[in-house]
């Protein structure tokens, strides 16, 4: 069983491999590739060190040979927004429904220091319909006219599936993210509808701000629901059995009729 403990010593510094580029871009991509497969443990296992896949495959850039979780890299100097472009529309549509959709890793870095800034990974249970955004297709002049790519919507992703590992340039301990993983793996379980609508409730109790909170609290938010899933007459139902679904999952705890509390990991 792999250890939970912190890594070893783990260094945020970037190898100077990169001699042979010219591009900044090309450098700062074998830097963060490089130093993902070097420090980064598999946040889904904890098995020390993710294996590299080889160049230009379709699905992820990096694989743990020890629970087969396939990961995505995407880094820039500067902190990511409210969405991050991602490849093929039609291809991550596919990819939504299928077993081997790669968790996301997105990282800043500092070229000046030559180290990682920020580490955050999105577990790909987080990744639904609602959250993928289809690009305007290439123009007509373009080297691939007509393809069309999708930008990931990082903001309708949940707090709670933004996971640090790193952050402020300092390591979070790994048995913290490894808890943190663990406590919405229950969405693996779903179908990705019903992933849909969990997720949706999740973010209407994250904007509540509060730990505790009631029925109605969430309730308020069945306009919001309704124009999201025009096709669902029965919103407070749903919500309801959404609620219920969290509750078991011991993601909320039931208080008293129509209460509620947030469970936060220490």
């Amino acid at each position: 069983m792999p250890s939970e403990s912190d890594p070893p010593g783990m260094n945020l510094g970037f190898q100077e491999e990169a001699a042979a580029f010219d591009s900044p871009s090309q450098k700062a991509r074998v830097w963060t590739e490089g130093w993902v497969a070097r420090q980064l443990y598999c946040p889904n296992c904890g098995a020390e060190r993710l294996g590299r896949q080889p160049n230009n495959n379709k699905v992820g850039d990096f694989t743990c040979r020890t629970c087969a979780e396939e990961y995505e890299l995407k880094s820039q100097k500067g902190r990511f927004g409210a969405q991050v472009m991602d490849g093929a529309y039609g291809a991550m549509c596919q990819r939504l429904q299928a077993s081997n959709n790669p968790n996301l890793l997105l990282m800043n870095y500092d070229l000046a220091r030559l180290s990682v800034t920020d580490l955050i990974i999105v577990p790909k249970h987080f990744f639904v319909r609602e959250v993928i955004r289809e690009r305007p297709p290439l123009a007509a002049t373009a080297r691939r006219a007509g393809w069309i790519g999708c930008n990931i919507l990082l903001s309708e992703i949940p707090e709670t599936g933004k996971l640090f590992i790193v952050r402020n340039g300092e390591p979070l301990p790994k048995g913290d993210v490894l808890d943190q993983w663990r406590r919405t793996l229950f969405l693996r379980d779903q179908a990705v509808e019903a992933r849909g609508w969990l997720i949706e409730v999740m973010k209407c109790i994250e904007r509540l701000g509060r730990r505790e909170f009631t029925l109605d609290d969430v309730y308020a938010f069945e306009d919001q629901l309704s124009r999201l899933y025009p096709g669902n007459q029965h919103v407070r139902p749903k919500i309801r059995q959404q609620l219920q679904c969290l509750r078991d999952q011991g993601y909320l705890k039931f208080l008293s009729r129509g209460r509620y509390r947030l469970n936060v990991l220490a």
